[in-house]
């Protein structure tokens, strides 16, 4: 339960540093910068939750063939 708990405030915590990092990068005129950094932290969190995907599945798939 609290490696959950624990992800979610990992995802959240990087979706305020982007917005954050983003906003700064737009009022300074750097557009494209921070087009990156959101792409950049997006595929960050598509990593992290792609991992806990494929680890519920292991997890499905071992209560299955353990029966």
């Amino acid at each position: 339960m609290s490696l959950d708990v624990n992800t979610i405030f990992q995802i959240a915590g990087i979706g305020i540093i982007v917005a954050m990092i983003q906003t700064v990068l737009k009022q300074m005129g750097k557009e494209d910068w921070a087009q990156w950094v959101t792409l950049i932290g997006f595929i960050v969190i598509l990593y992290m939750a792609a991992t806990l995907i494929d680890d519920l599945f292991e997890k499905i798939r071992q209560v299955f063939l353990n029966m």
